[in-house]
């Protein structure tokens, strides 16, 4: 089972090298790739909300979606399940960005950006196709630049939104327990 799924992650890494590869999209991955750098992105998005009254609650929603993620994935799963990244096995491939240090599974990127989306998207619904589209980009240039595979990726996108959902439960509690009011998750909407 295991080697069929190494052999779907490498074909379609290899599609990607072989049929998607050019200067300008080249330059749009690397940039796409470097706004995730250590949630560089969602941390000025953190900022703006926590600034303001309204969205402060909201802000520290997406932080620690952005921490429990990094836990769970960098931390924990990366150490456990101890995988090495494509780029480290499959020769002949000249990387765009410097290559990561750390284990492969899952998409650090990935994980925080979807744990990040999921919130935004819940309470910014106007904008839900521009919070995933984003997060969709940065876990897709990933696999473009050849430092995690498929299958990465996708671990990525369901811890994330797991992330998501466990933060929007537990801050819907302890808000219903501090206002003895229906958490917005038990509301119809």
């Amino acid at each position: 089972m295991m080697h069929l799924i190494q052999n779907f992650d490498n074909f379609i890494l290899l599609y990607i090298k072989d049929n998607m590869h050019g200067p300008i999209i080249d330059k749009v991955m690397v940039v796409s790739s470097y706004l995730g750098n250590g949630g560089m992105v969602w941390i000025i998005i953190i900022a703006l909300l926590v600034i303001s009254k309204k969205y402060r609650r909201i802000g520290f929603m997406v932080l620690a979606a952005l921490i429990l993620s990094t836990i769970l994935g960098d931390i924990v799963l990366k150490n456990v399940v101890k995988r090495i990244r494509p780029s480290a096995t499959i020769p002949a491939i000249n990387l765009l960005i410097a290559r990561p240090l750390s284990y492969s599974f899952p998409s650090g990127h990935t994980t925080s950006s979807f744990a990040v989306a999921g919130i935004l998207a819940r309470y910014f619904k106007d904008y839900a196709v521009e919070f995933f589209s984003l997060a969709s980009l940065i876990a897709f240039s990933r696999l473009y630049l050849y430092v995690h595979y498929p299958t990465d990726i996708l671990g990525g996108i369901i811890l994330g939104l797991i992330c998501s959902g466990i933060i929007i439960y537990v801050f819907n509690k302890v808000s219903y327990l501090n206002n003895n009011k229906t958490p917005d998750i038990l509301e119809k909407e």
